[in-house]
């Protein structure tokens, strides 16, 4: 179908690729458009393919999926990257997120959440489980300490990006502090900026990690 979303699949394992394959052409909105066997493939096939989302094991030959997603950031900014690995680790879920990624799942994960990331992804958003979301905001790192105080957000940027840790969209945050969505957008490219950082999922672990959440 014309407006499906396009997905390219990457591991290292061939029996995951197959069965992700598998799972994913049931569903009617999605396509998937081909399968990479590590990090290079992945950043050479995006380029090919032009995939709206990719889903990304962490741990692979010749270039794990961390560096893939800060080359995808670089050259295929446009490209959603949502992290599905086996590996249930903080830091690499704080690598994930802070090099660009707009998911992270375990493979363990239902269907029905993996389908609602993708398709969250693919509309720009981020989708993160309430146990990852968990795990982001009570993270209490020795690093967090130490940033701390390092830059200041505005009152009504802590608004906005307290309400982007809540999951709301832009339009819904708009609507909640009433003011425009182009206002909103300001608010987040100032964030971003001043945490050094290009998506809601990476602002979400900077902030918490500096201990504002």
């Amino acid at each position: 179908m014309a407006d499906s979303i396009r997905i390219l699949i990457t591991d290292d394992h061939s029996i995951v690729r197959e069965g992700l394959h598998l799972i994913l052409e049931t569903v009617e909105d999605f396509t998937v458009v081909g399968e990479a066997a590590d990090g290079s493939e992945a950043v050479s096939l995006s380029a090919e393919l032009t995939p709206d989302v990719i889903l990304m094991d962490l741990r692979m030959p010749k270039m794990d999926g961390i560096t893939a997603i800060q080359h995808l950031q670089k050259e295929q900014p446009e490209v959603a990257v949502i992290i599905l690995t086996t590996y249930n680790e903080d830091e690499l879920m704080y690598r994930g997120l802070q090099a660009g990624a707009r998911g992270y799942l375990l493979k363990d994960t239902g269907k029905e959440l993996l389908f609602n990331t993708i398709r969250a992804a693919a509309r720009g958003e981020t989708l993160l489980s309430q146990e990852i979301m968990e795990r982001v905001l009570s993270q209490k790192e020795t690093e967090a300490e130490k940033r701390t105080g390092e830059i200041e957000l505005t009152e009504r940027e802590g608004e906005v990006l307290g309400a982007v840790a809540e999951g709301q969209t832009s339009k819904e945050i708009a609507y909640h502090l009433g003011i425009t969505e182009r206002t909103v957008k300001a608010h987040l490219t100032s964030i971003y900026n001043k945490l050094g950082v290009d998506s809601r999922a990476a602002a979400i672990a900077e902030a918490a990690k500096r201990g504002w959440l």
